[in-house]
């Protein structure tokens, strides 16, 4: 995700986790208070001083703090990690996670953003009145091995981050007994999904929103057919035209570009090299990103490309998905880690752009190494994801991958398999696609479907 901007290349799962999941704020005490000390009769220890001591018992687990939510003890925990699983005497690195315990025997969520440490609760966790863990994904913000470890990113894949929430789930499934569901929503949902195709017998459900399944990075055919038919042709039409223009009148918009980029302190020479490259690249992910945060609704906002002024033309163009790749927040600390993942193993969606073939200055540039500093470009191998896709489809169970109807995310989806697995598709709805947004018989299906699941009433 960016903070000017959510890109096509990135999957916005932080902001998306959000909206799809229902997040509320974590609360910000740091200390226990009464509403959490369960009574204990006089001499014993209350349950929630019990909980701490048994999770400090796990080996490699510690517990950095705990505070009050909604009355119950939200611990803040790192994990001894592997920084590669395969060598089990090797490097290690601690990874954040939280765990918010209501109860032994209720369900537990696994709540994965698929980047930093999440702070909120989800939608599927009030559902089923859950317990819920939340991890960070590796190599992001303080779960990054130190030193040359962390530099190594041929460690930062799918199978060593699901190795990682392995060994999370079995240390904690010795205190949460109930059933645990693995959910996240975009890169969060596509990695609840790994979890589970290699560690199947973790998780009891998986429970994924807006999960983009890029198996075949070769054919965008579904990326380019969804942008021939989403909305109207007229919404469409404008769009692209909009585009265009932003590239017919580089000489005169790119000024403002560059002025912008000052004032923000903007930089971009270690990884799109130039603000013409940068401004290019900006403009490439206009229309994905209208349909990926917007709606049909803002359809009529789009001004007449041949005759909105420049101010109009770019002020417009800011406020409605373009977004802009800098130095700052591109690399090791930032969103860089994603990139890496999706130049080799996640994929990306390399369109054609074809009303735009004529005023393109760099026709390679839409790709995830071009935002990478050097050090951490990679090559690209889909092994692991077109494994994953087959597995899903014909040995997942009990899975459930819901979907926005205008999202270019979820123009390539997971196909669930007929072992008590299912797919639905919201109408209308954007990145932001969730149960609650489904036709009423659809909703109810789903989540009764995840109350059994889960084992509640």
């Amino acid at each position: 995700m960016r903070n000017k901007g959510i890109s096509a290349l990135v999957c916005a799962g932080v902001v998306a986790g959000a909206a799809a999941l229902g997040a509320t704020p974590a609360a910000a005490a740091q200390t226990p208070t009464a509403a959490h000390q369960e009574a204990a009769a006089p001499g014993k220890k209350s349950p929630s001083s019990d909980i701490r001591e048994r999770l400090e018992r796990i080996p490699g687990m510690t517990v950095v703090s705990v505070a009050d939510k909604e009355g119950h003890p939200l611990y803040t925990l790192t994990y001894k990690q592997l920084v590669d699983h395969r060598r089990p005497h090797g490097a290690t690195f601690t990874q954040r996670a939280t765990l918010w315990h209501k109860a032994t025997d209720k369900p537990t969520v696994l709540y994965t953003g698929g980047y930093t440490l999440a702070g909120g609760t989800t939608a599927l966790t009030k559902l089923i009145d859950a317990n819920q863990v939340s991890v960070e994904h590796r190599y992001f913000a303080e779960s990054r091995p130190k030193g040359a470890a962390g530099d190594d990113w041929s460690k930062m894949t799918v199978e060593q981050e699901a190795a990682d929430e392995h060994r999370l789930t079995r240390a904690l499934r010795t205190i949460e007994k109930g059933k645990w569901l693995g959910t996240g929503a975009s890169k969060g949902g596509m990695t609840a999904t790994y979890h589970e195709r290699f560690y199947p017998r973790d998780l009891d459900a998986v429970v994924a929103f807006v999960a983009p399944n890029d198996a075949n990075n070769r054919d965008d055919s579904g990326y380019e057919r969804f942008f021939r038919t989403v909305g109207t042709k007229e919404c469409r039409d404008a769009l692209n035209a909009v585009q265009r223009e932003m590239l017919v009148r580089r000489d005169v918009l790119l000024p403002k570009f560059e002025a912008d980029a000052e004032a923000a302190g903007d930089t971009f020479e270690e990884t799109l090299g130039t603000t013409d490259r940068a401004y290019e690249f900006a403009v490439l992910d206009q229309v994905w990103n209208f349909w990926q945060s917007g709606t049909a609704a803002d359809c009529p906002t789009v001004p007449d490309a041949k005759q909105a002024t420049d101010d109009e033309l770019y002020s417009w163009s800011k406020g409605h998905g373009f977004s802009v790749y800098q130095d700052e927040t591109l690399g090791t600390n930032g969103t860089g880690p994603y990139y890496r993942q999706a130049a080799t193993q996640l994929g990306w969606a390399d369109l054609a752009f074809k009303h735009l073939k004529d005023v393109r200055h760099y026709p390679d540039i839409y790709q995830p190494n071009s935002v990478l500093p050097a050090a951490m470009r990679g090559t690209y191998d889909n092994r692991t994801i077109a494994d994953v896709d087959r597995w899903v489809k014909k040995r997942g169970q009990r899975m459930m991958f819901i979907y926005g109807e205008n999202d270019p995310w979820s123009a390539e989806k997971f196909t669930p398999s007929r072992h008590d697995s299912y797919r639905y598709v919201v109408p209308g709805a954007n990145h932001g696609a969730s149960i609650a947004k489904l036709p009423a018989a659809e909703q109810a299906k789903a989540v009764a479907t995840i109350k059994r699941w889960a084992d509640v009433k």
